[in-house]
């Protein structure tokens, strides 16, 4: 797991942004991100995971825009830590203890103070995250096994995020691989996959993991979009360079320069279209509608699409030579149901997120209510188990478990696959050997279940503990060879 602690900053003051500079180095594992204001710094939590929000009190609060209630809402596992004058240190100690604040800072301090307050925070969180999953996994473990899959979530976990990009997958951990080679280059990145299945959080991902970090990252969805309309949007206009064009427009291609354009539906633009982005990647040329004057940006482009170009090329409804050209990369995001192993990573992501944001206390999911939904098929992948959860978090009692009875009703009356439902039928020449293929199956599912706790897989098949380890050794079932 990456190491690398990102900080949030936001603040105007040049010397809180120099102290912090000098306090929190990329050799020493930081990564730094500044915001002027909060609207920024809001946006900045909802695109990439952040560990510690410094938050400096220099305009007046606001109490729907700011960022750092924001994080205690909604991403309450990033820590916080407030800064102001010391002119305005009572409103600076109060939002400090309304925000639940690890510390609060008057101005001026030393660079040496700002370091050892958020290597104390940063450890601060990490113990209390500590704490929370050993509390949770103590009190599932007296709940007779009514939450039994709870294990998955111990302190090392299988879990991992690639910024807001959650998963266990080893599908995904191998697109995620991919992805962070892409962010350490400028080439291009095509990113296939469909609708809902994170293709957007990749590519922020990726632009905040490059070293373009400190420049913008602009979106522009192509669909449904005329090719003069996308072709202003992208490369801009000059005042009259057609009707209604009453002054300039600089175009996302300029007003990223440095940075990241994202285009998503890529495989929606017009023929017209492709011949002006392919020269875009070629040259880096800037023409204006309407202008004589060519300009140059360097950007680097982003794009997705929920079909695949590769089959639009073959039909020739795609131009090849710019399929080549955005595929620099190219990372297909499988859809939830081919990685199952996410959906309770996902689920409990999200039911954190969705907690905080309505102020409620909720435990956790029961085990039924998470075989539910992970026999769910989800059309709509994960955006779709999103709004699954943030429904169930809000009808769930506050203190409590999410159970069946919180399930949508699709989710909750979907059949559950299990191997009596299945057409299963041993593989084996003679009689022996399917018995013996069907008496491996069985343990091997037997094992697995229980966690490879022998004493509960003898109970449950009537054999005794010695019985049991001499089956395992005849098939050679071995744990940490992934046989099971």
């Amino acid at each position: 797991m990456d190491s690398t602690q990102t900080v949030l900053v936001k603040s105007k003051d040049p010397q809180v942004v120099e102290a912090l500079s000098n306090a929190l180095s990329e050799v020493e594992g930081y990564r730094v991100i500044y915001c002027e204001n909060d609207k920024t710094a809001v946006r900045r939590l909802n695109e990439i995971e952040v560990n510690l929000i410094i938050c400096d009190l220099d305009e007046p609060l606001d109490e729907h825009s700011s960022a750092l209630i924001q994080a205690r809402l909604s991403h309450s596992g990033c820590c916080r830590i407030v800064i102001s004058d010391s002119k305005n240190m009572a409103e600076g100690i109060a939002l400090c203890e309304r925000t639940a604040s690890f510390l609060y800072i008057a101005k001026p301090f030393d660079h040496k103070q700002i370091k050892i307050a958020a290597k104390r925070a940063l450890e601060h969180t990490e113990l209390s995250r500590r704490h929370r999953i050993l509390s949770r996994e103590l009190k599932l473990s007296l709940d007779d096994d009514m939450f039994a899959r709870a294990d998955n979530k111990s302190v090392q976990g299988g879990i991992s995020q690639f910024e807001r990009l959650v998963y266990a997958s080893p599908k995904m951990a191998q697109v995620v691989e991919e992805a962070k080679i892409a962010a350490k280059t400028n080439m291009p990145v095509l990113i296939q996959g469909d609708t809902g299945t994170g293709k957007e959080l990749l590519a922020r991902a990726i632009h905040f993991n490059s070293d373009r970090i400190n420049s913008p990252m602009l979106n522009q969805n192509c669909g449904g979009v005329t090719a003069d309309a996308l072709y202003s949007e992208l490369f801009g206009h000059v005042r009259g360079g057609f009707p209604g064009a009453i002054s300039d427009r600089l175009g996302l291609f300029r007003a990223a320069d440095g940075g990241t354009v994202f285009l998503d539906e890529i495989s929606e633009i017009s023929s017209h279209f492709q011949i002006a982005l392919l020269r875009f990647l070629q040259e880096g040329e800037v023409k204006p509608l309407g202008s004589d004057i060519t300009l140059h940006s360097t950007v680097r482009i982003i794009a997705a699409s929920n079909k695949s170009i590769e089959t639009m090329v073959e039909k020739g409804t795609f131009r090849r030579d710019l399929y080549y050209r955005l595929r620099g990369f190219l990372l297909e995001v499988p859809p939830l149901n081919q990685r199952k192993e996410d959906i309770p990573a996902l689920t409990d992501f999200f039911v954190e997120k969705y907690a905080g944001v309505v102020g409620r206390r909720v435990l956790g999911v029961t085990s039924d209510a998470l075989k539910r939904l992970e026999n769910y098929s989800f059309p709509g992948n994960v955006r779709e188990l999103e709004n699954e959860v943030q429904r169930m978090v809000a009808v769930a009692e506050n203190g409590g478990y999410i159970a069946l009875r919180h399930l949508s009703e699709k989710i909750a009356t979907a059949p559950i696959e299990t191997p009596e439902n299945g057409a299963y039928f041993p593989a084996g020449a003679t009689l022996k050997e399917k018995v013996e293929n069907l008496e491996q199956a069985v343990l091997i599912k037997s094992l697995a279940v229980n966690h490879w706790n022998q004493s509960k897989v003898a109970l449950e098949l009537g054999l005794s503990r010695v019985g049991l380890a001499n089956k395992i050794k005849r098939y050679e079932l071995r744990k940490e060879a992934g046989r099971v």
